[in-house]
């Protein structure tokens, strides 16, 4: 969402008072909107992990009483980086203080979707029949007003033929379930929504997954426009060799060929035999899933193995467009002996304070994103073989 009448640079909230309506579970309306900006200092946080999204900014006046700013906890609120709106939430604390010398408002709050996190799941019937992914976020998303998109060029997968929903688990927990076990990711946009991506493949191309919806116009390059920079490279959660297990009950079919060993994979960049076993349950699809999950290991963990913070002096690339989540973006600092890499923005904090205005950034490979594949039900085949036999 763009408002074109903020100045390019301010920090503007647009608050409005919520009442509950009748109407629905999740009818309010909203009276008084009002918009607010001077503030001294900002913090916008936003993130492929980081749900929800989340800010604080605070407004110093020269005594009690000498702005008109009326903000409470529970208002709804947007917050704008210039015309651009960067999250859509509600405000969760309103914090005023003061001391010999100044009055302070701070103001915290968090995009829509932590209802998603906070909450418990609102579906009376407790079980869904043959749905797929997008479907069930739906279901889960509708009761909070929170909107559910699909990004371009996802694949959903088959639908999920049954899925029980416990009373006390929140949306935010069933819907990555589900996800993880159809290796897609989700993450909360600026308006408030949530968008449903593919995860990439296991040892695939990122190129041709959901990580990475777009590049940056303009990366960061040493001596141009990065204020400062660290690289960690650590080898503490990288194996050498990955050995992916069947570990059935039937040992019978351990007999010949059989075994339990399903696959080997060796991670070249470990200079030293790090032994790591990966275990699947023995259900339908256990022996596909140990296979990928070893190889998930492997990509997975060398790419969180990596990673790039650094501070630049603007919220904004060459063209205009904020420094966003899920962002693929060039790197170019020799100082830190990394070779140029095209990696992804993780997370983003945009910050403006007495130290002036900046972005925070946490860079990764692509891979470190991937998800894991796993076993959405858990159940032992070897028990119905002996059912059968009895039948």
């Amino acid at each position: 969402m763009i408002n074109s009448n903020f100045a390019p640079n301010d920090i503007t909230l647009v608050v409005s008072t919520c009442t509950r309506g009748s109407a629905g579970l999740q009818s309010y309306t909203t009276t008084n909107s009002r918009t607010i900006s001077g503030w001294t200092s900002v913090r916008v946080s936003r993130g492929i992990e980081r749900m929800p999204s989340d800010f604080e900014v605070s407004f110093t006046e020269v005594y009690p009483g000498a702005s008109d700013l009326v903000v409470q906890a529970g208002d709804e609120v947007e917050v704008y980086l210039g015309a651009n709106v960067v999250l859509s939430g509600f405000i969760d604390a309103y914090i005023p203080s003061y001391n010999a010398r100044e009055h302070t408002i701070r103001i915290a709050g968090r995009s829509r979707s932590q209802d998603l996190v906070d909450c418990s799941a609102y579906w009376p019937a407790g079980q869904m029949l043959n749905v797929k992914v997008d479907q069930i976020a739906k279901n889960l998303c509708t009761p909070y007003g929170i909107t559910v998109n699909v990004a371009a060029g996802t694949v959903l997968g088959t639908p999920i033929e049954q899925l029980n929903i416990f009373p006390g688990q929140t949306p935010y927990e069933v819907i990555e379930m589900v996800c993880r076990y159809k290796a897609l990711i989700f993450y909360d946009q600026p308006d408030g929504s949530m968008t449903i991506a593919s995860g990439g493949e296991v040892a695939g191309n990122p190129a041709s997954s959901g990580i990475g919806v777009r590049k940056a116009s303009s990366g960061f390059k040493e001596g141009v426009n990065v204020e400062s920079a660290s690289f960690v490279s650590r080898m503490d959660g990288r194996f050498s060799d990955y050995d992916a297990l069947y570990m059935g009950l039937d040992t019978l079919q351990d007999i010949g060929k059989g075994g339990n060993l399903i696959a080997r994979i060796a991670d070249a960049g470990v200079p030293r035999f790090r032994f790591r076993a990966i275990v699947a349950e023995n259900v339908k699809g256990g022996l596909t899933v140990a296979e990928q999950r070893a190889n998930w290991e492997l990509v997975a963990r060398m790419g969180r193995s990596m990673q790039v913070r650094l501070s630049t002096d603007s919220w904004r690339d060459s063209s205009g467009t904020l420094y966003e989540p899920n962002t693929l973006v060039d790197i170019d600092l020799p100082t830190l002996k990394l070779e140029p890499k095209t990696w992804l923005i993780a997370d983003v904090t945009y910050t403006r304070d007495e130290r002036g205005t900046r972005a925070d950034l946490l860079i990764m490979p692509p891979q470190a994103f991937y998800q894991e594949p796993f076993i959405l039900f858990p159940v032992s085949p070897d028990v119905n073989k002996v059912k059968n036999v009895n039948s």
